[in-house]
């Protein structure tokens, strides 16, 4: 009975300990195989017409600051503007800034010839006063990089679900490639059920709102790939627009941007300006998603609830819906604006 007893107790004290071994496993360390544990830090995908407006430039900028102070993870970019060079400037930012590893996708049928507001597309072949390349570049043959639509299909099937920013900042062409694309070696789910699965928020550089009945300028450049956007994008992901109207009161002029990067002549940024004409008016509307993705709702006033259609002319038609998908940014004061535009500077008082 003795012998009986001890053994019960053996076997009661071996069981406890797998059971206590499985659930520290269970808790404390992800599934085999599995490397896509969920911490909350915003995940981003850039999609940038990079090449034309500088205000891409200081989106791409903001995303290496705040990934250097922990605050986002930048998963790729999307450069939807054809053309290797546009790629090539992506490149060159990248590098410069410590992230050539971040992959770089491209659209080879998109917009033909969108208009080209400040042209700085040969920013790659810029050289020293001895010829030297001014920029390092990690990619060596741009044409072996991936179609934006496909990229995104690897980098969000890789991704927790629901885990996704997507911060478009120029056309929608590699978008709607990713919504209209079908189940492939990547992933068994088509571009709009991977969307569904994986992408927390589209944050959309775009849209006309309140009293205003303005064309948006990204949307009418592409039209039919805009329709195509709004006619798949699943009614379940969210999509948060920052109109043309909030940034306009946004602007970093030449000289305060020369001014601000007065440490040093190699800088992609300050080369730019430099040597292109930058004195348009630029107005910084293309960081204020990449700010909205990463701070969240709360440094921004944000409208109801509701859902958004556009018409053939690319105006954009809010009707309030207690469960729509969609929001906008609603202008802000003129301390806002300030407040907004010291945030974008201060990335360029950082030294390598």
């Amino acid at each position: 009975m003795l012998r009986t007893r001890r053994w019960l107790m053996a076997a009661a004290l071996i069981l406890c300990a797998t059971m206590w071994i499985t659930s520290c496993c269970d808790e404390d360390f992800p599934a085999k195989g599995d490397n896509n544990v969920y911490t909350d830090t915003p995940l981003i995908i850039l999609d940038t017409d990079i090449g034309s407006s500088t205000d891409d430039l200081f989106a791409m900028e903001m995303l290496y600051q705040y990934e250097r102070e922990g605050r986002c993870r930048l998963l790729g970019v999307v450069v939807d503007r054809e053309g290797e060079d546009c790629a090539a400037v992506a490149d060159v930012m990248s590098t410069y800034f410590g992230r050539g590893d971040v992959p770089i996708g491209l659209v080879r049928q998109g917009i033909s010839q969108p208009k080209v507001w400040i042209d700085y597309k040969a920013l790659s072949s810029y050289t020293t006063s001895d010829g030297q390349p001014m920029f390092c570049r990690t990619i060596d043959d741009y044409s072996t990089l991936p179609d934006g639509w496909q990229l995104y299909r690897r980098l969000l099937a890789a991704q927790p679900d629901h885990s996704v920013s997507i911060c478009s900042v120029g056309f929608v062409t590699a978008l709607t490639g990713l919504l209209v694309s079908e189940a492939d070696e990547i992933s068994p789910l088509s571009g709009v059920e991977l969307v569904r699965q994986k992408v927390k928020c589209l944050y959309l550089m775009a849209g006309v709102f309140d009293e205003a009945t303005e064309p948006d300028f990204n949307f009418k450049q592409g039209i039919s790939f805009a329709q195509t956007l709004f006619r798949l994008w699943p009614q379940d992901v969210d999509m948060l627009f920052s109109p043309m109207e909030v940034g306009q009161e946004i602007e970093y002029r030449p000289e305060e941007v020369l001014g601000d990067i007065t440490w040093t002549d190699v800088h992609p940024i300050k080369q730019v300006y430099m040597t292109c004409n930058c004195n348009t008016g630029q107005k910084m509307w293309d960081p204020l998603t990449v700010i909205h993705a990463v701070e969240g709702d709360a440094a921004f006033s944000i409208s109801d609830r509701g859902t958004v259609s556009l018409t053939p002319n690319a105006e954009t038609v809010f009707t309030p819906s207690a469960t729509g998908n969609c929001r906008y940014q609603l202008p802000g004061d003129a301390a806002w604006n300030a407040a907004m535009l010291e945030k974008i500077r201060k990335c360029n008082a950082y030294v390598k």
